[in-house]
């Protein structure tokens, strides 16, 4: 074999894709868990080979199976190897303290959210006091890239050749959605931050700036979700700054975490 040269390929690699597909399924089943039937329907996977890969799963500890229910959960070396890579990589360890000042202070809902491949994923959210909500984004969901306030601010960040590029990646998936997006989009970029007018969930707004990395590359995102009579022009001005000024302590938190672990 040639220096540098891969390794040819005897299926192993799909078997460790596959399983690994497998632990984010479960991972996202949440405190219910998830069924066998469940898992290889999501998955495309014969019920025979999904069960040995949870299997090998199982015996590495990263699931567990539920004696009762015969649901799948995360295991406790999931639990052990989240806690290592919380300093390393856990946006959510850095931007917590913030999240909390932004629900009291404006006693609306805020929301984390981080780039995920061609879709975000929300990673927390966290409730002010005003008692009328939007729950347009729960903690956990995945949209396609672009779809909230969040998601748009993250695609602003983007070299705009990029974020064409994942725009049509993710177009079928959007849909109806795409020209409102598109118009949303170069609002973004011309103001700084991004503002959803309701377009997914009627009367459910929000605004949402990015947080970048050192090299300017969004490492998440920050924004506020609200009833539509809370997003005055007036009030977006008061929110969008606020935002801004939290997601400024969480890149320089990141920027301290990059210079300590380089």
């Amino acid at each position: 074999m040639r220096d540098g040269a891969a390794p040819p390929d005897t299926g192993g690699t799909q078997a460790v894709a596959r399983a690994l597909s497998l632990l984010s399924l479960v991972g996202r089943g949440g405190a219910q868990g998830l069924g066998l039937a469940q898992i290889a329907a999501a998955s495309g996977l014969a019920r025979p080979t999904a069960r040995r890969l949870l299997l090998a799963l199982g015996a590495a500890r990263m699931v567990e199976q539920d004696r009762d229910t015969r649901r799948y959960h995360l295991g406790p070396e999931t639990y052990l190897l989240a806690g290592f890579a919380t300093e390393r990589h856990g946006i959510l360890h850095h931007a917590r303290d913030s999240m909390v000042r932004l629900a009291r202070d404006t006693g609306d809902t805020v929301l984390l959210t981080v780039p995920q491949d061609d879709h975000t994923l929300c990673l927390e959210r966290i409730e002010g006091d005003f008692p009328v909500r939007t729950h347009a984004l729960m903690r956990g969901d995945r949209k396609p890239a672009g779809v909230g306030a969040g998601a748009l601010a993250m695609l602003a960040a983007l070299p705009e050749a990029e974020a064409a590029a994942l725009l049509d990646r993710v177009a079928p998936l959007v849909g109806e959605w795409m020209s409102g997006l598109q118009e949303d989009l170069a609002h973004a970029r011309a103001q700084g931050h991004a503002l959803n007018p309701g377009r997914i969930v009627a009367g459910s707004w929000g605004l949402g700036v990015a947080i970048p990395w050192p090299d300017g590359r969004p490492a998440g995102a920050l924004s506020i979700a609200a009833i539509e009579n809370r997003m005055t022009p007036a009030r977006q001005a008061d929110l969008a700054a606020a935002l801004h000024r939290e997601a400024a302590v969480i890149a320089a938190s990141l920027a301290e975490l990059e210079r300590n672990t380089a």
